[in-house]
């Protein structure tokens, strides 16, 4: 929960400057035309017309109509301002007043509130006059002479949140009881800061001071959890509860906001919900929204329907523009559906939409992953025909796909080609080429590009960093790898999670057990904290070495840190277990994980069977096939090979073909491995027969 700060003293120290930046020498006469007062002054992004003019007094429209033909001169006051140094106690009523000073208080006295909004309203559109919007706030308040002071401190808070400064609005905000509109002020200016948790506490506090919360608040958190990249569907699904249960009608831009955020965050099927309820409540979803949606789905492999929702958006009336053809044209990409991605292209030429990079960067994926480079070369050209140049990330991106069809020697021809089109290489090309060479263990040639990217003046990132020393674990080459980190932290770089990662499961592979809890511990000088990942792979060494109770002491850790374990975790346990024949350990772990609300894997159940075969207990393993049965999860080729194996460890060679041809009537074909067991089975039969 945040904790406020304890209340102001009655000036502004901290705030009001000794010498606050003189307003501007023009006479300010305000002809208060009533856009004056309805308009918002800043433009964001956070749809300002609905957050200022929604928490602006109703009747302040109505109040300023008759009074649009009078004139008020405020610069004798900015002035007075200006030059007065702040009292020990401004805010205070005034035990006596200078001649100057009363003569102002009096020829503002008739001065309606609206105004002062205005006019504060007006000085806070300024950094620079922010200070001067305090200290007419507090005259205000000392002289009596405006009654709607919290919505100017509202104002102030917005103020102060535009302007990066949310450790003043805070302290601005105990200068008066906390109310809605104050509330809603901060919880913008936390979001505006991207101050998500303060943002969400603030909701909180004002639920339990008995004040609902409004739409406007849950749209400024939804778009800071996507500004932040921290989109989650569950994030999600819990607000939308709290907008159930404050009992609020979603209005239009709370119910787009909720279609993208479950979009961006890959819950295609939450998306199509909401979109769906948006629909069926007449409300109609915005262009941007349908493109979010169509892109998730493409992300999901669902390229058909991402196709409807296209040509639903046609039929309504709506053209599409470029980025939704390439929503569309990444779900065909994603897909493999070469034939589409090519149709799609030319609808969109047709259209009279311009492709962008972008556009030509998916085609050029598609051509890449189908093998048709040559294909892929044209696209460059008639890339650069439009004079839409091809940049360092198209390339990228072939090489990435030649890269994951295990073609890497074709990582020098794609250099070529990017030499040939004037295009410099940058460090994101030089870390997928990097990667590249690392995947097929070419390390020489992985740090001679290393070596290229520093000469050409490109600085690593901790992808670079992490690339290189990670390949060089997987290949064994520990003590590289160990130099390598070293040398990234002598340069200067701070190694990231993913870094630490690393690192303890290379310690962990050698065993070196002083070293990874040295590694482990290190992690929080950087500020870092472990994550989900750290203790799987804590978890995996510890067990892959026997070390159960590590193992398990960290289970309990991750737990007390508020992490969940994952399905990896377990399933990494459960194999260790099974390695050593440790059955019962193994099942113990498997009833844990289902305890944690994790529905058992695969991969699981595979390890499960194995620690039953290695403990000799074929009639426990064979439950397990039923259990995968009973719960409609499909056994593999390796739930059969590793049956054949715990039969054949308890020389019941003759049950062996039964199982194999089990695993053929299954639809699963039968590797390399599965044969050897059936031939294996079917030779001690053979042996036996003739004795």
């Amino acid at each position: 929960m945040l904790q406020f700060l304890p209340p102001l003293p009655t000036r502004f120290p901290s705030i009001y400057v000794a010498t606050p930046p003189s307003p501007p020498r023009h006479h300010l006469f305000f002809h208060w035309p009533l856009s004056a007062v309805n308009t918002a002054v800043t433009n964001d992004g956070f749809s300002s017309e609905q957050i200022e003019n929604k928490r602006d007094c109703d009747s302040s429209a109505n109040d300023i109509l008759p009074l649009q033909s009078r004139r008020y001169d405020f610069t004798p006051l900015l002035n007075f301002l200006s030059d007065k140094p702040p009292a020990e106690d401004e805010s205070s009523s005034p035990t006596s007043l200078d001649t100057r000073e009363f003569q102002l208080a009096e020829s503002y006295r008739a001065v309606p509130g609206p105004l002062w909004h205005s006019l504060l309203k007006s000085l806070c559109s300024s950094s620079s006059s922010i200070g001067l919007a305090y200290a007419v706030v507090s005259w205000l308040q000392k002289h009596n002479l405006c009654f709607s002071y919290e919505l100017l401190y509202s104002i102030l808070i917005h103020a102060l949140g535009r302007s990066e400064k949310l450790y003043e609005a805070f302290l601005l905000s105990q200068r008066q009881t906390l109310t809605p509109l104050t509330y809603n002020a901060l919880i913008s200016a936390c979001a505006r800061n991207n101050e998500l948790e303060k943002a969400l506490n603030l909701i909180a506090r004002m639920r339990q001071d008995g004040y609902p919360s409004d739409f406007v608040n849950y749209s400024l958190i939804i778009q800071c959890l996507m500004r932040v990249n921290r989109i989650d569907s569950t994030i999600l699904q819990k607000l939308y509860s709290e907008i159930e249960c404050d009992k609020l009608e979603l209005d239009v831009q709370l119910s787009n906001d909720m279609i993208v955020g479950f979009a961006k965050a890959g819950d295609a099927n939450r998306a199509m919900e909401f979109l769906a309820m948006v629909q069926g409540s007449g409300l109609s979803p915005k262009t941007s929204t349908l493109v979010a949606v169509i892109s998730a789905l493409g992300d999901s492999g669902r390229a058909w329907e991402a196709e409807a929702i296209f040509e639903e958006m046609k039929d309504n009336g709506l053209k599409p523009r470029t980025r939704a053809f390439n929503a569309l044209l990444k779900g065909y990409v994603k897909a493999g559906l070469l034939k589409d991605a090519e149709f799609i292209v030319s609808e969109m030429e047709g259209s009279g939409v311009s492709p962008d990079e972008h556009t030509y960067s998916l085609l050029i994926d598609a051509y890449a992953n189908a093998g048709r480079w040559e294909s892929a070369r044209i696209v460059l050209k008639e890339m650069e025909a439009n004079n839409v140049m091809p940049n360092s990330y198209v390339f990228s991106r072939i090489l990435a796909s030649y890269r994951d069809k295990g073609e890497w020697q074709r990582a020098f021809q794609v250099l070529r080609e990017m030499k040939n089109s004037g295009v410099r290489p940058d460090r994101h090309f030089y870390n997928v080429m990097i990667d590249t060479f690392g995947k097929f263990n070419c390390l020489d040639h992985a740090m001679a590009t290393f070596d290229r990217m520093l000469s050409e003046g490109i600085q690593p990132d901790n992808v670079t960093w992490n690339t290189l020393i990670d390949c060089h674990c997987k290949a064994g080459r520990h003590d590289i790898a160990e130099e390598l980190f070293e040398e990234m932290i002598e340069k200067g770089y701070s190694p990231c999670t993913t870094t630490f990662n690393i690192m303890i499961n290379s310690f962990g592979e050698q065993e070196r057990w002083d070293d990874v809890k040295s590694v482990f511990g290190s992690m929080r000088s950087y500020g870092l904290l472990p994550n989900t990942i750290t203790y799987t792979t804590l978890v995996d060494i510890y067990g892959q070495s026997g070390r159960f109770n590590d193992a398990m002491e960290c289970l309990e850790d991750m737990k007390s840190a508020g992490l969940r374990p994952s399905s990896t975790m377990y399933n990494a346990l459960i194999n260790a277990y099974a390695q050593r024949g440790l059955s019962d350990q193994a099942v113990n772990a498997f009833r844990k994980m289902q305890a944690d609300g994790l529905k058992p894997s695969l991969l699981a159940l595979n390890s499960l069977i194995n620690a039953f075969g290695e403990d000799r207990r074929d009639g426990e393993a064979f439950a397990v096939l039923q259990y995968m049965k009973e719960n409609e999860l499909k056994p593999d080729v390796v739930t059969y090979t590793t049956l054949m194996k715990a039969l054949i460890r308890v020389d019941k060679f003759e049950k062996v073909p039964s199982v194999y041809e089990e695993m053929i009537l299954s639809g699963c074909t039968p590797d390399r491995k599965a044969r050897a067991m059936l031939r294996s089975a079917l030779r001690y039969m053979k042996q036996t027969l003739r004795l």
